[in-house]
């Protein structure tokens, strides 16, 4: 039996949830791979956890650094990584295990600079475990929570969420991220600010990976998988998904950014009462909440998050040039460079070495355009 620091009352060992004030209970020295410190060998290298950097039900990430042998042509440059370790969750291994194993296979088969870079999959101690690139900075999610409690402090007429151009920033490298994963047939299904991590030199990377799938491949599943506020009617239907479904869910981050709110809210409301919104309700026009917005930008969300897949726009470049257009936004090299590499990627190959030489570039081109710029007023 353990104690728990909050209430002090005792808990037994292995349970991750006091049952009398449902605190989150420490991890304990039986699982001493998650203590700070722990290092885990590999064939040329070792492994060492620095900082717990979240959880969840089925993983722990910590901030890890990796270690080369001295005849590793790395060994000079330690790697900093993120270490995505899998629970030991009783009952549910070979779940957990699906779960690991797709978002490797998905991480594999893409390269691109806005999609988090996989290092390794590996099992060690009978836990899968995924060497992920670090990303210093924060989720769009926290940014967003700051922009909203900012306008909240300073009143009527402050912006209620992100500017324009920022906002549009942080949405192309996201559809860009998405057009390279629907060129090869993937399917996030979980796009959402929390996943959409947020460097600090402005490079937008796409993270989480584990429920995707290929396209189609969901129909007649018994459980939709998702985050409700976040899904796609198709998706809480768990009928066939296609990229279509993802533009749905990048449509409602995008909304969220400007507006500082979901279209369906989630305070207060069970999860079932928020996937029923998705699938019946029309979200309130966006100049509900930005009345100085054109209004060609209600247009473009009607359509953006249309019920029925095929009223919505075909794939996530002809999505951004429309928003590009109708608001009246620059033509910029990056964005062009996005669809280039979506095209690239249509092409069929693995791991596509043509983007990892676009790479730098395409990260030079997208901080310069870098822009904080508040929305021109119109009426």
């Amino acid at each position: 039996m353990r104690v728990c620091g909050q209430c002090g009352a005792r808990v037994e060992v292995g349970v991750r949830v006091c049952t009398n004030c449902h605190a989150l209970m420490p991890l304990d020295a039986t699982e001493g791979v998650f203590l700070k410190g722990a290092t885990i060998l590999r064939a040329s290298s070792r492994i060492v956890l620095d900082k717990k950097l979240g959880e969840g039900g089925m993983a722990i990430v910590w901030r890890a650094w990796e270690f080369f042998a001295p005849n590793d042509p790395r060994a000079a440059q330690p790697r900093l990584c993120a270490l995505k370790i899998m629970r030991g969750a009783r009952g549910s291994l070979d779940e957990l295990r699906d779960y690991f194993t797709r978002e490797a296979d998905a991480l594999g088969r893409l390269s691109h600079p806005n999609i988090v870079t996989l290092h390794e999959c590996f099992e060690h101690e009978g836990r899968v475990m995924l060497s992920l690139e670090y990303v210093e900075g924060e989720t769009l999610d926290s940014l967003i929570a700051r922009q909203v409690a900012r306008a909240t402090l300073a009143g009527p007429g402050a912006l209620p969420g992100l500017p324009l151009l920022r906002a549009w920033h942080y949405f192309q490298q996201l559809l860009g991220a998405l057009a390279a994963a629907h060129a090869i047939g993937l399917v996030h299904r979980d796009v959402k600010p929390q996943n959409v991590l947020l460097r600090a030199d402005g490079v937008v990377k796409l993270t989480d990976f584990g429920i995707a799938t290929r396209s189609t491949s969901q129909a007649g599943q018994s459980n939709a998988v998702g985050t409700g506020a976040f899904m796609s009617p198709e998706q809480v239907l768990s009928k066939a998904v296609d990229g279509r479904s993802d533009l749905y869910s990048a449509a409602i981050v995008l909304y969220m950014m400007l507006s500082g709110r979901l279209p369906f809210p989630t305070t207060d409301r069970s999860e079932f009462a928020v996937r029923q919104d998705q699938v019946e309700k029309v979200p309130p026009p966006l100049r509900t909440w930005l009345p100085q917005a054109p209004a060609v930008i209600d247009a473009l969300f009607s359509r953006a998050l249309a019920k029925d897949p095929a009223a919505r726009f075909a794939d996530a470049i002809e999505l951004g040039s429309a928003f590009r257009a109708g608001l009246g936004l620059p033509d910029s090299e990056e964005w062009r460079a996005q669809a280039e590499i979506a095209q690239g990627a249509r092409g069929g190959t693995a791991r596509m070495p043509e983007l990892k030489e676009r790479d730098q570039t395409l990260r030079e081109l997208l901080v310069a355009r870098y822009q904080t710029a508040p929305m021109p007023v119109r009426r």
